[in-house]
């Protein structure tokens, strides 16, 4: 990808949504909700601080993470749909969630 965010922006994937319910019902697209989980594809350098100074991001690229459901800017870049939003949209890292789909 050829985009690199600034300051304190974050490029996010979404995941894909669930297709089916935990009871085994199939959810049609037209009632399917946009995934608020995703992951961080790039990462800008970090905002600056009073003092002028750099404060780094506490995300990482392949960070896979929660935000609000209406969080960030919908763009497409290289044929891909992309989020860019600033790192306090973030809710949180998603710990091990490659390791448990895994194992499911």
């Amino acid at each position: 990808m050829n985009f690199r965010p600034l300051h304190d922006r974050v490029v996010v994937r979404r995941l894909d949504a669930e297709e089916k319910t935990r009871g085994g019902i199939i959810i049609p697209d037209t009632a399917k909700e946009k995934p608020m989980e995703g992951e961080v594809v790039a990462v800008g350098p970090g905002a600056r601080d009073e003092r002028g100074q750099i404060v780094a991001l506490d995300v990482r690229a392949g960070d896979r993470i929660l935000f609000g459901k209406w969080s960030g800017t919908e763009v497409k870049i290289d044929g891909e749909e992309l989020l860019i939003m600033k790192e306090s949209d973030i809710m949180g890292i998603v710990e091990g969630g490659v390791a448990q789909k895994q194992a499911a």
